[in-house]
């Protein structure tokens, strides 16, 4: 099955692509709701292959995974964290990986930007306009696509500069 970006229904296609494209063999997850669109594509577009999806129970987890397999195999795991709360929990981590220099790719979620479109509460307690500021200061890159255009550009750019010496 052919899966080019131009046969594409959703966007979370578009990032399970991506992935795929990128060589990620492994997302590493706690299910969160601000992502169910990816892991939905990763599972029933992609056929939970390349990557395949690893669930763990807590975000700590997942990135301690992908710290582990980057140093491993030399290249990014993708770690998936939900929104705000995924993020923090997985910081710690992140900077244990950070200070191994250990390539790791992360890829965040959060709620809708436009506020016509949250949901009550929920949605405004999960959703930050830069996520990136929590773990800025010990990860080489981060960037916040505000559409799925974007999403192709900086996932490469993620990939390139995780895998640059020093990873």
């Amino acid at each position: 099955m052919d899966h080019s970006v131009s046969q594409n229904r959703y966007g979370s296609d578009v990032m399970a692509d991506m992935l795929r494209r990128l060589d990620i063999e492994y997302a590493i997850i706690n299910p969160g709701a601000s992502y169910r669109g990816l892991h939905d594509s990763i599972v029933n577009y992609l056929g939970n292959s390349n990557p395949e999806m690893i669930l763990c129970n807590n975000e700590v987890i997942a990135v301690a995974m992908a710290h582990g397999y980057g140093k491993v195999a030399g290249k990014p795991a993708a770690a998936i964290l939900h929104n705000v709360v995924g993020l923090l929990h997985g910081t710690m981590a992140i900077y244990n990986a950070w200070l191994d220099e250990a390539p790791i790719l992360v890829v965040g979620a959060t709620g809708p930007v436009d506020i016509d479109k949250r949901r009550p509460w929920i949605e405004w307690i999960h959703t930050a306009l830069v996520q990136g500021n929590v773990v800025r200061d010990y990860t080489k890159w981060d960037d916040q696509p505000s559409n799925i255009a974007s999403v192709p550009d900086s996932f490469i750019r993620a990939y390139q500069i995780a895998t640059t010496d020093p990873q």
